[in-house]
Formats: structure tokens, sequence, C-alpha cells
């Protein structure tokens, strides 16, 4: 269930304290953070955060189509590893049935 309107947007409070330290003094520095469930505010564009995934932190910079969106929606917590050997191969037999089917519908 989202948030109601009324409310407003969520964000962590020690992240707004953040952004307005980095705005009077610029630095190179991402604000690192926790705070996966917090919204993107247009404050933030521009800005640089490191976002634990659960795991390490993921550099991102903040763009004007990331407001709106939550932070942790930009740090993948899981990783794919691809399918397994076997669904490889079965394509590929099957990639096979279906290229000797239009040879021999071309023959005829």
């Amino acid at each position: 269930m989202s948030r109601s309107v009324w409310k407003g947007p969520f964000v962590e409070s020690s992240l707004l304290k953040k952004i307005e330290k980095q705005k009077k003094d610029p630095s190179s520095k991402p604000i690192k953070t926790w705070s996966r469930k917090s919204t993107i505010i247009p404050d933030f564009v521009g800005s640089s955060f490191m976002i634990y995934n659960g795991r390490k932190f993921i550099t991102i910079t903040i763009s004007e189509d990331m407001v709106g969106h939550k932070l942790g929606e930009f740090s993948p917590t899981r990783q794919f590893s691809g399918h397994t050997p076997a669904d490889k191969k079965a394509k590929q037999e099957a990639e096979a049935q279906l290229s000797v089917k239009k040879v021999s519908n071309e023959k005829k």
C-alpha cells in the first residue's frame, strides 16, 4: 500500500540534514545511507549517494528522472547469476529443431 498523498513523501530527516550540509559546502564525497525507503525529492538532484544493499554500498548520482522513486530501487539486493547450463542447452536444441523444420518446409 502506498503512502497517503496528504502526508507527502517520506525522507529520512538525517538525509535532509546531510543534503543541506552538502549544498552549503559542496564536496565530492557521496552521502552514505542505509535508508533505502526514503523517497528521492527534487532537492537530491545532482547529489551522490552511497546506498547500502545489505552487503556493500552502491554509488548512485541522482538525476531528474529518479525523482519520486525510492533510493532502494537503484541499489539491487540480489545478483542474477544466469540460467543453468541445462536451460541453455535446451534452448539451443529447440532452435536447431526449428531451423530443420524451416529447411524441410522450403524444400517442399
